[in-house]
């Protein structure tokens, strides 16, 4: 196996811990629109974020709304100003550990990019809050790649920006059945689910995990070791 050069890391629910914000601005921006708690549609809309979580935002809230460009958008809006109005008073959280394991990376000579389906917008807010700009290589929104996931164009785009030569030098981390199917898709070696966030470990891997992680605090270890093909195998039956 190709040793690792670039890590691609998820945001929210991988690692930053702020998954509850995020269903939050989903369901105050469903509201604006009509949809609201205690309803068939609000239920039925919930379900429908919780499958796609990891996707653009705009391309859930088109599946919520078909059709109707202009309601999509609109609620696209009041996602963003929800969700950069709950950070903006009171901040975010890291996921326990990373910190560590993007220094440990870093260390070790591994290309870091965070990869997310908010808005360019909303990225550079969050990027701000954190204030992480030190500790990655790049940030990634679809709007800088094409499409967002669960399409590979993130971590191909990625690959190019960084000079990569293969795509077996990547692995991808992230806690939603997209984020694995978007790692599958563009060839990662690694492609790993982390049960922080919301899906279950059996959504990761019908998604393609090649791992299953508890946290991103236990990846350095993981695609720094000599022998991740063996974790690997491990990984895939459990």
């Amino acid at each position: 196996m190709s040793p690792i050069k670039l890590a691609c890391l998820d945001l929210a629910g991988t690692t930053i811990g702020d998954v509850a914000t995020v269903e939050r601005a989903f369901a105050e921006a469903i509201a604006t629109q009509g949809i609201v708690p205690g309803t068939g549609a609000y239920a039925r809309a919930m379900v429908h974020v919780h499958r796609f979580r990891g996707c653009p935002k705009v391309e859930v809230f088109r599946g919520i709304f078909p059709g109707n460009e202009a309601q999509a958008q609109a609620a696209n809006l009041a996602f963003e100003r929800s969700y950069e109005g709950a950070i903006g008073r009171a901040g975010l959280t890291p996921v326990p550990g990373v910190v560590e394991a993007l220094d440990k990376l870093a260390g070790s000579g591994v290309k870091i990019a965070v990869i997310t389906g908010f808005s360019r917008a909303t990225l550079s807010r969050v990027l701000s809050v954190l204030g992480w700009h030190d500790k990655i290589d790049l940030a990634i929104c679809p709007e800088d790649a094409g499409r967002g996931r669960p399409w590979p164009d993130m971590v191909l785009h990625a690959v190019l920006r960084l000079g990569l030569e293969d795509v077996r030098q990547v692995a991808v981390v992230g806690d939603t059945e997209s984020d694995m199917l978007c790692g599958r898709r563009a060839g990662a070696s690694v492609v790993a689910g982390v049960l922080t966030g919301v899906h279950s470990r059996e959504r990761l891997l019908k998604g393609g995990a090649t791992h299953i992680l508890d946290s991103i605090a236990d990846f350095p270890g993981l695609i720094l070791s000599e022998d991740l093909g063996t974790h690997q195998v491990a990984a895939s039956a459990r």
